[in-house]
C-alpha cells in the first residue's frame, strides 16, 4: 500500500528495545499505542511478539481506516478505538483492563497528515483551513481565526508557536479576515510572512512555521490533552511496564518532563540517607533524561531531527 510504504515510524527499532522487556516479561503482555497513526510501530511490535495484543487509539478516522488495512495481516490480535489519548483511563475500563504492560505515544502531528495537503496541516501547500486531527469534530483553524478575538489570537500564537511577532501577526490577520483575505493555508503563510521583520525570516526555516504550529495545538487542544493523559499513562502501567513518549516539540516534552519527575522522586525528606517506609519512589527512568534520534535515522526520516524521546518504568505499587 502506497501510504504504508511511505510511512516511516521514528525511532522503531529503539522503541521495541525499550518496551521488550515489559513484554517478555509478561504471559499475555497487552500494549497500548495511544497514538496508533497509520500502525507502523503497532505491526512491528506485533510482528516480533507472537503473544503480543494491542489496543491502538487514534482520533482520526482517516488514519485508523489506513491503520486497518496496513495490519490486516494481525489484525486479530488489535483493539483499535477512535480515541483522544486522554480518554485512555476510560477506553481501559470499558475493556476490563486495570494494567497493561506497556504504552507508547508517538505525539504530533504525522506524517499522514502532512501529506494530505486538504487537511491543511501543511503551509507549503495551498488548502482549506482545517487542522482537525478528528475531522468529525470541533472547531477548525478557520474557525479559530475567524472568531478568537485579537487578544486570544496573540495568546495563542505566543504561547503555542513561541512566536515573538505574535501580536503583529495577530494584527494582521484580524485585518485580512475583516477584508475576506483570509480562506487557505496560502493566505495564512502570506500574512505571517508580511508581518515578520526580513532579517527575522532570514534564519529558522519557513516563517509560517511557529504560527501554524500554534493554531494546530490550539485546534487539537493538545497540550491540555497531553497533560491530563500521561498521569492515566503511568498510572496504567503494571510493576515492570514500561511506558515511551516521543515528543516533537518543547512545549509538549515539558509536559512529559515534569509528568516523569514528580513520580520518580522519593517522599522522604530531603537529606535522610534512606527512604521511610512507604516513600520510596514507585517509578524510574529508564532513559536518564531524553535521547534523541540518530543522524542516521535523521538522514533517512526528516521528521525525526526534534524527536525527544523518554522512556519510564514502574518499580512498586
Amino acid at each position: 500500500m502506497m501510504q504504508e510504504k511511505l510511512h516511516i515510524p521514528v525511532s522503531l527499532e529503539r522503541c521495541i528495545a525499550l518496551l521488550s522487556p515489559a513484554i517478555e516479561s509478561s504471559t499475555n503482555p497487552v500494549v497500548v499505542d495511544a497514538t496508533l497513526g497509520l500502525g507502523g510501530h503497532t505491526k512491528a511490535l506485533l510482528l516480533k511478539f507472537p503473544k503480543l495484543k494491542i489496543i491502538g487509539l487514534d482520533r482520526d478516522l482517516k488514519a485508523i481506516e489506513i491503520a486497518t488495512s496496513n495490519l490486516s495481516e494481525v489484525i486479530d490480535r488489535v483493539v483499535i478505538v477512535h480515541a483522544v489519548y486522554d480518554e485512555l483511563s476510560v477506553v481501559l475500563a470499558k475493556r476490563g483492563i486495570t494494567k497493561v504492560d506497556g504504552i507508547l505515544f508517538d505525539l504530533g502531528v504525522s506524517s499522514m497528515q502532512l501529506d494530505q495537503a486538504e487537511r491543511g496541516f501543511a503551509y507549503s501547500q495551498e488548502a482549506p483551513l482545517d487542522m482537525r486531527m478528528d475531522q468529525s469534530s470541533g472547531l477548525s483553524a478557520l474557525d479559530i481565526l475567524n472568531t478568537y478575538s485579537y487578544a486570544e489570537l496573540v495568546r495563542v500564537i505566543r504561547n503555542y508557536g513561541e512566536e515573538k511577532f505574535a501580536t503583529k501577526i495577530a494584527d494582521n490577520i484580524v485585518k485580512a479576515r475583516e477584508a475576506g483575505k483570509l480562506r487557505t493555508t496560502k493566505d495564512l503563510a502570506d500574512i505571517v510572512k508580511a508581518s515578520i521583520p526580513a532579517p527575522a525570516r532570514r534564519t529558522g526555516g519557513n516563517p509560517a512555521k511557529r504560527t501554524f504550529q500554534a493554531l494546530r495545538i490550539e485546534v487539537n487542544q493538545e497540550l491540555d490533552v497531553l497533560t491530563r493523559a500521561i498521569p492515566q499513562a503511568i498510572s496504567s502501567i503494571r510493576i515492570g511496564g514500561r511506558l515511551v513518549v516521543m515528543a516533537y516539540q518543547s512545549l509538549e516534552d515539558k509536559i512529559v518532563k515534569k509528568a516523569f519527575t514528580q513520580v520518580i522522586a522519593s517522599k522522604s525528606p530531603i537529606g535522610l540517607p534512606f527512604d521511610l517506609p512507604n516513600s520510596a519512589a514507585s517509578y524510574k527512568l529508564v532513559i536518564n533524561g531524553s535521547e534523541s534520534a540518530t543522524k542516521e535515522e535523521i538522514e533517512s526520516n526528516p521528521r525525526a531531527q526534534s524527536m525527544r524521546l523518554r522512556a519510564l518504568e514502574r518499580v512498586a505499587a
